[in-house]
């Protein structure tokens, strides 16, 4: 069991305890580690302790990060420069649509390169044609990812390697962010889908938006289910942070990829722009 599937057992602990307020102790017994040894390994990979972490994921806090002005999720200075050091992620990120025959042939003529990777978050495999990043998915089951990449581009040829704008981009989850340089997506979608997809890239991280937020975004503040929708299909897991979006109850809602891990990515994205 490597890290985050520590943390994601422990996470899900407090989901199934929060009502008796876990201790130190019983979250490490929840993992088999001594507190100690807990204590450390959840620090190493959040950057902060599991009491203040598990603060990111108190409703409470999710509800006080909706209330905050809607400019602040979609202001002008996010399109200008960085407003602080955990928003490289997000200002590094360009979307190059597929052309309408690569978008209805499944991918012919097109050669993509794919590769499995380990990040904060689980194992994940990417994927990438000569123009960018074409899709990234968790592989919690390797076969079954590798299964969903190639229905998505039934067509195309496929190459096991990891090539430069593979490496590049998973930068994006280590401490050489330095020598993060721009990643491009090169994304099969409906104009629909794009116009979302974009909207998403605005959500600086640590925030949180609601699916009528996002609507009103893509100036169709009455599409909720279809942004919903758009959202859920989203190709590229993380560079494109559908897991920002949550209920406007401020319940963190489902996640393709699991839904303790929306919750992991949310408080480590906390943790490490609020320090």
């Amino acid at each position: 069991m490597n890290n985050y599937d520590k943390i994601a057992t422990a996470i899900a602990y407090i989901n199934d305890n929060y009502r008796e307020q876990p201790e130190l102790k019983d979250m490490a017994a929840a993992v088999h580690m001594s507190p100690f040894h807990f204590q450390r390994v959840f620090s190493e990979w959040a950057g902060v302790t599991p009491k203040k972490f598990l603060q990111y994921l108190t409703l409470h806090h999710a509800k006080q990060l909706l209330k905050q002005e809607k400019t602040t999720l979609f202001d002008a200075a996010f399109e200008t420069g960085l407003s602080g050091t955990g928003r490289l992620h997000d200002l590094f990120i360009n979307i190059e649509s597929m052309t309408p025959g690569e978008y209805k042939n499944g991918g012919k003529l097109l050669h993509i390169n794919y590769s499995f990777a380990e990040s904060p978050f689980g194992n994940i495999l990417v994927a990438s044609t000569s123009k960018g990043i074409c899709h990234m998915a968790f592989a919690d089951n390797r076969e079954a990812a590798l299964q969903e990449l190639v229905a998505n581009f039934p067509n195309a040829q496929f190459t096991q390697m990891t090539d430069l704008i593979q490496q590049n981009t998973l930068y994006i989850f280590t401490k050489e962010q330095h020598r993060l340089s721009e990643i491009k997506l090169h994304l099969k979608g409906t104009a629909f889908q794009l116009k979302v997809w974009e909207a998403l890239l605005k959500i600086p991280m640590g925030n949180l938006t609601t699916y009528q937020q996002l609507a009103a975004a893509v100036d169709n503040p009455k599409a909720s289910r279809a942004v919903g929708t758009a959202v859920g299909q989203n190709p590229v897991a993380f560079l494109i942070p559908c897991h920002r979006v949550i209920k406007a109850t401020g319940e963190f809602g489902h996640y393709h990829w699991g839904d303790i891990r929306k919750q992991a990515m949310i408080g480590w994205e906390s943790a490490h722009s609020h320090r």
